[in-house]
């Protein structure tokens, strides 16, 4: 067996080893001489003309500043709707995953819609629509406070469409009064 003092005395030189090690260079520092030599410059491109043939491209510095210049300028297209203003769109497997679980749930099988509108919401987590009916499943399985979490969740992520958003307030409010 190692005495305490020998194991404490290796441990200290090892950390001093060690920080020796992560400290800079301490002899001088190699600075190349100011010599020139032949590869001290790149060699320039060579510049070529634009011609008539290929379309020029048009440098920010060059484009119109005042708005008149910039109306006869290309057309502006509409800004694309954000995410808040369209919501998700359903992926073909997410419609037919949320179309099996309606069939489940019209034969009263809320836990195997349920396992299939997961299954939909992982695939397409900004429809509202699989929130709602997510919310729909706990209600008829009588957990009607995680139904109220998924009918919120649907709220937020309906943005501005009115359909979605009635939809979402009026299930909101049935599992209120339930």
């Amino acid at each position: 067996m190692i005495p305490r003092k020998i194991q404490w005395a290796t441990a200290i030189a090892a950390g001093l080893f060690l920080a020796g090690c992560a400290s800079g260079p301490s002899g001088p520092i190699y600075v190349p001489s100011e010599q020139s030599s032949e590869y001290d410059e790149a060699p320039r491109p060579p510049r070529t003309e634009p011609s008539e043939q290929s379309p020029r491209k048009v440098l920010k510095s060059e484009q119109p500043e005042s708005e008149a210049e910039e109306a006869e300028g290309a057309e502006k297209l509409p800004p694309a709707p954000s995410y808040r203003d369209q919501g998700d769109a359903l992926s073909p497997a997410a419609a037919s995953l949320v179309m099996e679980a309606d069939a489940m749930m019209a034969q009263g099988n809320a836990e195997g819609a349920l396992s299939r509108l997961e299954r939909a919401q992982r695939i397409s987590p900004r429809s509202a629509e699989i929130y709602y009916k997510l919310s729909r499943a706990y209600v008829k399985m009588d957990q009607l406070g995680r139904a109220e979490q998924f009918a919120r969740k649907g709220l937020s992520l309906a943005g501005n469409n009115a359909k979605q958003q009635r939809q979402g307030w009026m299930l909101l409010a049935g599992i209120r009064r339930a």
